[in-house]
């Protein structure tokens, strides 16, 4: 064989063996997101709890590392979006101490009431398509559970039911000595649906999720499709995080903390009715 011919076979092989190890490296980096990565929201409460590995296995309760918070310290860190400074710092380690406090520690709960999953979804709305935001919980069903839509926001209804200051609303009321005129008067707030709801109870809020489902009983709403799925947890005591899904070819990818915030348990309250969820 001629030695310009034994060159271009070494070139060859040393090509291919590159190529090769490069795939192989390739395909070990891959494995490894596609391990450490919280595929699903089940997954990200497991390792939360330390109820699964970094392999994905279920831990026994009788394992060492089953619930241990020595190991739930260190790969919490992890569990959190790192490019995103609102839950990074000291609020993070704070965080971390308080779960993982052995005196005191704590755990989520998939059947816990505190946390909702927000959807957002297009529609169709008279030929256009409109954005919707849904808002779903968990809710025991006999000896399980199941997801139910507690609360809609549709920039539509709002402009349905526009706030109006009290000396405007105080044009519109049925004079008490209605009833002696057998309610001849109503005719005011019949013929006038644009301010209706002002003839009702001081009380009264307007109920968007049934008008929701009114809409899309009578077809002028229309389903399209999901855009994208994130969730709220207040279970923990004085603190709430978001959870969103990432797509990045690392290992820090899949469901983390996109969000961290200390709140006092009583103000919670508020926040639930700032994301309009529904307790």
């Amino acid at each position: 064989m001629k030695i310009g011919s034994i060159v271009i076979i070494v070139i060859i092989f040393c090509i291919s063996g590159n190529s090769y190890s490069q795939n192989i490296n390739d395909f070990q980096t891959d494995e490894s997101v596609l391990y450490s990565m919280n595929k699903q929201v089940g997954q990200f409460v497991r390792r939360f709890n330390m109820e699964e590995d970094e392999y994905g296995k279920f831990l026994r309760k009788d394992d060492k590392r089953y619930h241990n918070n020595a190991l739930r310290s260190k790969i919490m860190p992890s569990m959190f979006d790192k490019s995103n400074p609102r839950t990074s710092g000291n609020l993070q380690a704070y965080f971390i101490d308080d779960i993982t406090n052995p005196k005191n520690p704590v755990f989520l709960n998939f059947l816990d009431k505190n946390w909702y999953a927000e959807v957002s979804a297009s529609f169709i709305a008279d030929g256009q398509e409109v954005s919707l935001i849904l808002y779903l919980r968990i809710q025991p069903e006999n000896l399980g559970s199941k997801w139910v839509i507690s609360n809609v926001y549709y920039s539509y209804f709002p402009h349905l039911f526009p706030k109006a200051d009290t000396l405007e609303k105080a044009k519109y009321f049925l004079h008490p000595q209605s009833h002696e005129l057998d309610f001849m008067n109503l005719h005011k707030a019949l013929d006038d649906p644009a301010h209706i709801e002002y003839y009702a109870s001081n009380s009264y809020s307007p109920d968007y999720l049934t008008l929701f489902f009114y809409q899309m009983k009578t077809g002028k709403l229309k389903f399209k499709e999901i855009n994208t799925v994130k969730f709220h947890f207040l279970q923990i005591k004085n603190w709430y995080f978001e959870l969103s899904y990432f797509n990045r070819n690392d290992n820090n990818s899949g469901w983390l903390i996109s969000n961290l915030i200390y709140i006092e348990d009583g103000k919670k309250g508020d926040l639930i009715k700032s994301f309009g969820l529904c307790n």
